[in-house]
């Protein structure tokens, strides 16, 4: 694996962990909204109790209508704000699993590219090597070719100076005899 993989994969990883790092936090957040807006009972039986003493005491129908308010509130919330934020924050969790998708999909793009580079490289290099053996090889039949006329001309001049020699103790020999 190239450092370019490790860093890809790296990135996918950090992709990923956030992408599920949101998701759990989308859900708390869920849950929490979920709570305070439905699970209201014990402060609605406090402020329901204070308001009925308040409306039997004091303010009379005017209360009745801040109660008929609430009420239509919750129920707004409820049936209309608590979708509509659920289905933003789906909508917002697709986006960023299609960014994650692009992501991957760059990340594997630049593999099948780092390897199609290094197939190259990798051609280039045997071709190389198969080249610089012919040359070689061609070199060494070269050489062997050299060392044989060398050879040779050694062999020629040993039998010249034999000759020479020969000569030349014959010639030594017809003096010494005289």
């Amino acid at each position: 694996i190239t450092n370019k993989n490790v860093k890809a994969k790296n990135i996918i990883d950090n992709l990923v962990y956030n992408v599920i790092h949101y998701r759990s936090r989308v859900r708390s957040d869920l849950g929490e909204i979920h709570s305070r807006l439905l699970d209201h009972r014990p402060v609605i039986q406090g402020e329901t109790r204070y308001f009925v003493k308040e409306f039997e005491e004091k303010r009379g129908l005017r209360e009745m209508r801040v109660l008929e308010n609430l009420k239509n509130m919750i129920h707004e919330t409820n049936e209309h704000t608590l979708p509509k934020c659920t289905e933003i924050m789906q909508d917002n969790l697709s986006q960023v699993l299609q960014r994650l998708q692009a992501a991957s999909d760059s990340v594997c793009r630049l593999q099948q590219r780092e390897q199609e580079r290094k197939k190259i490289l990798n051609d280039h290099l045997i071709a190389s090597e198969k080249q610089h053996i012919i040359q070689w090889e061609d070199f060494m039949k070269e050489q062997h070719s050299k060392q044989a006329e060398v050879d040779e001309e050694h062999r020629k001049a040993m039998e010249r100076l034999k000759e020479q020699y020969a000569e030349m103790e014959k010639d030594l020999a017809k003096f010494s005899t005289f």
